[in-house]
């Protein structure tokens, strides 16, 4: 802040004085013209002194957008606490909602990144309760490209696939579960769980193959028949 320093003068002696002392010693323009001209440079420099300086636009615009930040995160987190309190007492659908809109009131901002998550993983474990898998895959993945180490969003997509038989999937994110922590008992069980599972799909997608093969063979070969004997 600029301090302005009140207007020094000098008296006929020559001592330095400030402005309100060397008025003081001034004559009105009603006892002789020197004294009106003297008055006159010092309304000038008294009108110097009590100039505003000019407004900081961009602070006062910085100030207003850390309030609103501020107000929307309190916004957010009553609702993703309401959410929470819906959560528990197993009124999923209820929390959803709650969760959608501490998502809509919270900006996609860095300074947001950790809520935005938890939100959406938390929307993401609903879905899981409620048996919509798809839906839970979905919401765990905006949880995880928010955060990629957020281990419960990998836990819950990986219990979204399995449910739907993605055993590849699923085993995918407990194997980045492992990397993020290797000493996740549970991680390992599951993917000595899901493994044969996973391997038994894969042959039963190949035997489906062959047959399908055979069957479009089988169907060309009769067409190919059919138009022989016509002609």
């Amino acid at each position: 802040m600029v301090v302005i320093e009140p207007a020094i003068t000098k008296d006929e002696e020559g001592d330095v004085m400030t402005g309100r002392e060397a008025s003081d010693g001034f004559e009105t323009a009603s006892e002789g013209t020197d004294g009106g001209s003297d008055n006159e440079e010092q309304q000038q420099k008294q009108e110097k002194q009590n100039v505003s300086p000019p407004k900081d636009d961009s602070y006062e615009d910085a100030s207003n957008n850390d309030e609103l930040e501020q107000k929307a995160l309190v916004q957010a987190n009553d609702a993703k606490l309401e959410g929470n309190k819906l959560f528990a007492a197993a009124q999923y659908e209820e929390a959803l909602s709650q969760y959608e809109v501490a998502l809509q009131v919270a900006p996609n901002l860095p300074s947001f990144v950790e809520l935005r998550s938890v939100c959406h993983a938390n929307r993401a474990i609903c879905f899981l309760k409620l048996g919509k898998y798809e839906d839970t895959i979905k919401e765990c993945t905006k949880a995880i490209e928010l955060n990629p180490s957020y281990m419960k969003a990998l836990v819950r997509r990986g219990e979204a696939h399995e449910k739907l038989e993605h055993f590849e999937e699923a085993i995918a994110d407990l194997k980045t579960i492992l990397e993020l922590d290797p000493s996740n008992e549970q991680a390992k069980r599951s993917i000595f769980r899901l493994e044969p599972k996973a391997a038994e799909k894969r042959e039963q997608m190949k035997e489906e193959m062959i047959v399908l093969g055979t069957s479009k063979d089988t169907c060309l070969r009769a067409k190919n028949d059919h138009l022989i004997m016509k002609w």
